[in-house]
């Protein structure tokens, strides 16, 4: 069999203690970090938005019950921002994650693996 027909080495199979040893690592943390700037804010947010839009459908029925055109009223256009508001921070997340985490995630698994480092 020659070279190119060997399939590659198998990855290093990191032990339990080389685990712990990146979560304390200076670039873990630093990928730690950099997520939660993003999803606290962003969670955040969001349960406030979806609380004020529960407080306003059980406690403010007149505002909610506005007609905005037609049938469709207040309520049902901020039920449906809700939607909206979950796809949009789906997506900013998505982008997010791709630009700032999977790159630093993938240099952490390649430095514990023993692969290619970038």
């Amino acid at each position: 069999m020659s070279t190119i027909d060997q399939p590659p080495p198998a990855p290093h199979a990191p032990t339990g203690e080389e685990f712990v040893e990146m979560q304390a690592s200076p670039q873990f943390q630093e990928l730690r970090r950099t997520l939660r700037k993003f999803v606290f804010p962003l969670t955040a947010f969001f349960l406030i938005w979806y609380t004020l839009y529960v407080l306003l459908g059980a406690f403010a029925h007149d505002f909610m019950a506005i007609e905005v055109w037609g049938n469709i009223n207040l309520g049902l256009i901020l039920g449906l921002l809700q939607f909206v508001t979950t796809f949009v921070i789906t997506g900013m997340y998505v982008r997010f994650a791709n630009r700032e985490l999977d790159p630093r995630a993938e240099a952490i698994r390649n430095e514990m693996e023993g692969g290619p480092t970038q």
